[in-house]
């Protein structure tokens, strides 16, 4: 991508040109650079120095890793240039320090989780037993309970993950104790586990299903059974929600990850599963001397450190991890039945968890694969589309983005978040699930798509933006979106809404900028 001369980015400064997309970056879908098999790719003037036999060089800091990774996105080269610094600089040490770095973040991130959900569950236990001894001396004294102290004794919406209804409900303190500078850093959004929010009639348990319901489902089984599946007719299906007995292989096939062909998908689940514990193989079981824990953290954990082995362009980024859980939670659901928050994965057939494993990953790598500029250096990606965010919500709704302008509340401050994880921290677990039922079934729904979505969300909560009167009060709102009551309902007219924008102006961009 390349600027005016006059112009710089203001996330790199020092060049005419920076990378806007992904274009021929070796390593983004295979194992790093290897001189010794691409010899011929590397110029005269630029092969690798060779080195004599002892103990390599690691990165010990940071600093040093970045130092010998930074010029791979020196943009005044051509390709084989780029990949004659690859093999260069980018060897094995750095890329399996990179990937180790990715199970001691995520434990790091699970401990500080269940640290933080203890202190609070022994809060409200205090909290409790001081407002039961409150009662009982009402009682004593022949007081009568005020509504209020009745509403009391309700259980906190904090207390439990699976009792929270919307984060704005909880108690956020006085406006002097949250005081915010817009120098500091933005308010803290606490973090509600992923599997404590299934829950959903469209998701998980098994009730009885309406007429129409019903309908819909034998359509996606008529569609399906066929010996080439149509999938166009399969998305136009798919568009409107697809029913949780056919999700898992509606899913699999919309994402690319199997062939239309029926035949052949057998076959082809067998080679890729085969080749992801390949992967584990090779490069987890050999550098970790832990057995294998059929647990979340460990499933999550290593699907993570292979895509970090073999995505040296981009690596793990914080958010990664969050897209692996819809593909995880669908792929169970073909072999239980029950929820899934109260379900013991470890008690599931050593074969099953791990054919849910080896999908989830590829599933994910494919999602990937379409939106990896999100994930390079200084994710130019998600900077495109907060930008095209803004200058779409100028357009659909001026009083909304003047407001916000007038209190200095920027878009990168909100809409960061909902570009680099796709909602899934603004919206209950059942919701995403049902939002990529579209995003599978709209031509690229999550790198394109998404960006009307997410326009609609905004506008969606108009009046409550435009009731805040200050940066703090609009910066909390946006950060705790009441949305935990959502359903299929809100979902589809969000998605509904989404689509008449995407008409409106997805083939006229010039319509919408100033």
């Amino acid at each position: 991508m390349s600027t005016d001369g006059n112009k710089k980015q203001f996330w790199k400064r020092n060049t005419a040109k920076v990378p806007g997309s992904i274009q021929h970056v070796y390593g983004a879908q295979h194992p790093p650079f290897d001189p010794l098999l691409h010899a011929n790719l590397i110029k005269v003037g630029n092969k690798p120095q060779i080195t004599l036999a002892g103990k390599p060089k690691k990165a010990t800091t940071f600093q040093e890793f970045e130092s010998i990774t930074s010029d791979a996105w020196d943009v005044g080269d051509d390709d084989d240039e780029l990949l004659a610094m690859a093999a260069q600089n980018l060897n094995i040490e750095v890329v399996m320090e990179t990937a180790n770095k990715v199970i001691e973040n995520h434990s790091k991130q699970q401990e500080k989780q269940r640290q933080d959900d203890a202190d609070a569950s022994e809060l409200e236990d205090r909290e409790e037993e001081e407002h039961e001894e409150e009662v009982e001396e009402q009682w004593e004294e022949g007081e009568e309970l005020t509504p209020e102290v009745s509403f009391a004794c309700e259980p906190s919406p904090l207390s439990d993950g699976r009792l929270v209804k919307s984060l704005s409900e909880a108690p956020i303190g006085s406006p002097k104790d949250a005081s915010l500078h817009r120098q500091q850093s933005l308010p803290h959004r606490p973090t509600i586990p992923m599997v404590a929010r299934i829950a959903d009639q469209n998701t998980s348990g098994t009730p009885a299903m309406t007429e129409r319901e019903a309908s819909r489902l034998d359509k996606f089984k008529q569609v399906l059974a066929g010996p080439n599946t149509d999938l166009e007719e399969l998305r136009k299906l798919s568009w409107s929600g697809i029913p949780r007995q056919v999700r898992p292989i509606t899913w699999k096939l919309l994402s690319g990850y199997l062939p239309a062909n029926t035949e052949r998908r057998e076959s082809t689940l067998q080679r890729k599963r085969q080749e992801y514990f390949g992967f584990i193989e090779q490069y987890y079981d050999s550098r970790n001397e832990e057995h294998h824990q059929d647990t979340y953290r460990q499933i999550f954990e290593r699907i993570l450190f292979i895509w970090a082995i073999r995505h040296p362009a981009s690596g793990y980024v914080q958010g990664i991890n969050d897209l692996v859980t819809p593909f995880f939670v669908v792929y169970v659901f073909e072999y239980i039945k029950e929820e899934v928050e109260n379900f013991d994965v470890s008690s599931l057939q050593e074969a099953a968890l791990r054919n849910i494993e080896a999908d989830s990953f590829w599933c994910m790598s494919k999602l990937l694969d379409g939106i990896q500029d999100n994930y390079t250096f200084a994710q130019p990606g998600i900077q495109r589309k907060v930008k095209a965010l803004e200058e779409l919500v100028s357009r659909i709704d001026e009083t909304v983005h003047v407001h916000m302008q007038q209190y200095e509340v920027e878009y990168l401050q909100f809409a960061f978040r909902w570009m680099n994880n796709l909602l899934m921290r603004e919206l209950p677990l059942r919701c995403t699930i049902r939002l990529w039922d579209t995003y599978q079934a709209e031509p690229e729904g999550f790198s394109h798509f998404h960006l009307y979505v997410c326009a609609a969300f905004l506008v969606r909560w108009r009046k409550e933006i435009l009731d805040e009167r200050d940066f703090q009060g609009l910066m909390i709102l946006l950060q705790n979106l009441p949305t935990m009551h959502w359903g299929n309902e809100e979902v589809s007219v969000l998605l509904a809404e989404a689509y008449r924008l995407k008409f409106a102006f997805a083939d006229a961009p010039n319509h919408y900028k100033r």
